[in-house]
């Protein structure tokens, strides 16, 4: 019973990431919707912890997802440059990325622009693989990343950091934050800009004006908390990051010499009511909007403009029914609404309703997760889904896992209430999802691995048919292992991710474009005194593609790339950073037509108390 009482306890302590402490490294809440340990989490789940984005030397978020196994990511010449993101061999519209639990991804696409969000707003990343639809509703067919902005604590203090490099990169952030007595709160402004490099290569493509395409990023966020008492706290928070990217275009029809660019916006706030109810009663009300806004420019003049608002109304419920078992239940409301200056959607707005409920039980060597969600669509009806999992510790340090589910992926609207000329069809369906998985993992000290073995099938997924009118037509198997090490031998660290997978079109035998079957990374950190340095290597095997000239199906060649990283603790404040990506200068293509970029060199100098 005392055991029952303090674990309510810590449930009713408003138990939010705003007010946690360096021990929530070892805590996530993604996989579950609730604070969970990660050794005892039922589905594949890596964290990215600030620490781990102060010693990666990273810019943005795709730099750090690069090298997780079971991630893929694109980007079409550089930072800030159009990125897609393929998990487990998914579409890239198949990954659900949440902002401090709020989405900010386009109804018209189905995607969200992780290439504008930088480093220098995040705290933390939690990634969860495999289909959680069951808890976050559509689009979470790979998985879900939830994306966690800074929050205060401990005594106020001021941060900042600058830093400069290659193609006349310049950076700065500032920031300042803390706790006073019942508040906590954290303000940080970054802004980051670089030449870049042409985005397409001229000698692939027709037409291209083959200069520089820069980008340039303004990014800012708020959090604010405050707590009335032991069992009641409220927040508030804001966030905004808008980003200009010059890119270039191609084409029989299109003129070199014109400039184009693009204006990408993404925005958050959120309102956030927690409070403990009864002893094993924590309610949570949140009221909260994301928004992507999209404009473009040629040669400086605004053409079209799109823009998605995703406006939540969301009560989430955690009963703690005995000292080993969870429940979490809610509703949620969610209008998409869509607004163009140059496209006449035949519908501009939608609304889902859902129902959710999540059991947890953790009993001696066992564990049980079980996920119900029914979500309710205005324009095409209801998706219902449903988690199945269990995992038991099989032997000191071991634990085997397995789960079975079910997801699902709303039709955006471009595929559903776009002008009939675009080939839109309101008839569509959702893309459904089943994927089962099987897991080993071991826990011993400074070592993590885990290997999960996963085959996922999917259904009716929406693509043009011979009329180029879109239609549930296709599917696609995709089965593969993934291995992930994490580990620490004295002043050493080590970390290792291999996928082998087949992302394959079920219907032709195809691979899937842009997905390679293999891809792998292992990266080294060591610490001598105030120094630490580190190295990384990542490998890519082949994937299929699209020629950027002729659309014929083509070949990218497999590739190889060494990063190298670099700190030095001037003072406990004060470090000296260096990063250099691309280190032998390797020429290599992740989308047929499109350049990444050289050896890239880039120091900064930052001051965090």
């Amino acid at each position: 019973m005392k055991q029952h009482n303090l674990i309510a306890a810590l449930l009713c302590a408003a138990s939010t990431l705003a007010t946690a402490q360096d021990d929530l490294d070892e805590v996530v809440v993604t996989a579950t919707r609730n604070e969970q340990h990660l050794t005892q989490t039922l589905l594949h789940t890596t964290v990215i912890s600030q620490r781990d984005i102060q010693s990666s030397g990273a810019t943005d978020v795709p730099t750090l997802l690069r090298s997780l196994a079971g991630v893929e990511i694109y980007q079409s010449g550089g930072i800030g440059k159009q990125s897609s993101l393929f998990m487990r061999g998914t579409n890239s519209s198949h990954t659900l990325v949440l902002l401090d639990g709020v989405r900010i991804n386009s109804a018209t696409t189905g995607t969200t622009a992780i290439d504008q969000l930088m480093l220098d707003q995040v705290e933390r990343i939690e990634v969860v693989r495999g289909n959680v639809s069951s808890l976050y509703g559509s689009e979470a067919i790979g998985g879900v990343i939830q994306i966690f902005t800074k929050r205060g604590k401990g005594k106020p203090s001021f941060n900042s950091s600058v830093g400069a490099g290659s193609q006349n990169t310049q950076r700065a952030s500032a920031g300042f934050g803390g706790a006073v007595v019942d508040t906590t709160f954290n303000v940080q402004v970054s802004k980051y800009r670089t030449d870049g490099v042409s985005a397409i290569n001229p000698a692939l493509a027709n037409n291209v004006n083959s200069d520089k395409d820069g980008y340039d990023n303004t990014s800012a966020s708020v959090n604010v908390g405050y707590d009335f008492n032991a069992d009641h706290h409220a927040s508030v928070s804001y966030f905004e990051t808008t980003g200009d990217a010059q890119f270039d275009n191609s084409g029989f029809f299109a003129n070199a010499s014109d400039a184009h660019s693009g204006r990408s916006k993404l925005s958050k706030q959120s309102l956030q009511s927690v409070n403990c109810i009864a002893d094993s009663w924590e309610s949570r009300l949140t009221l909260a909007q994301g928004k992507d806004d999209y404009q473009s420019f040629l040669n400086g003049v605004q053409g079209s403009s799109l823009t998605t608002s995703n406006d939540l109304l969301a009560w989430q419920n955690s009963l703690l029914i005995s000292e080993h078992s969870t429940l979490v239940a809610g509703l949620e409301k969610l209008k998409q609404r869509i607004t163009s200056n140059s496209t006449a959607y035949m519908l501009t707005n939608r609304t889902d309703d859902s129902l959710f409920a999540a059991y947890t039980g953790n009993y001696d060597k066992q564990q049980v997760q079980l996920n119900l969600r029914s979500d309710k669509y205005s324009d095409f009806g209801t998706a219902n889904t449903w988690l199945l999992g269990y995992g038991v510790e099989v032997m000191e340090a071991w634990r085997v896992t397995a789960n079975i589910s079910t997801a699902f992926k709303t039709p955006t609207f471009n595929d559903m209430h776009a002008p009939s000329s675009w080939g839109s069809n309101p008839n569509l369906k959702p893309e459904r999802s089943r994927n089962s998985e099987l897991g080993a993992h071991f826990v011993k000290g400074r070592h993590r691995f885990d290997a999960v073995y996963f085959d996922n099938r999917i259904s009716d997924l929406i693509v043009s048919d011979t009329n180029w009118v879109m239609q549930n037509l296709n599917e696609a198997s995709i089965k593969g292992v993934e291995l992930a090490y994490d580990g620490q031998f004295g002043e050493t660290g080590v970390r290792m991710a291999v996928t082998q997978q087949e992302p394959r079109d079920a219907q032709t035998g195809l691979t899937l474009l842009r997905r390679a079957r293999s891809f792998s990374s292992v990266g080294v950190t060591r610490q001598i005194g105030a120094l630490k340095i580190g190295g990384e290597w990542r490998h890519s095997g082949e994937r299929a593609d699209v020629d950027i000239s002729t659309f014929a199906r083509t070949t990218l060649a497999a590739y190889d790339v060494g990063n190298l990283t670099a700190s030095y603790a001037l003072s406990k404040e004060l470090t000296l950073s260096a990063r250099v990506d691309n280190l032998f200068n390797r020429d290599y293509m992740l989308a047929h037509g499109y350049n990444t970029l050289g050896r890239v060199i880039h120091v900064g100098l930052n001051y965090q108390p």
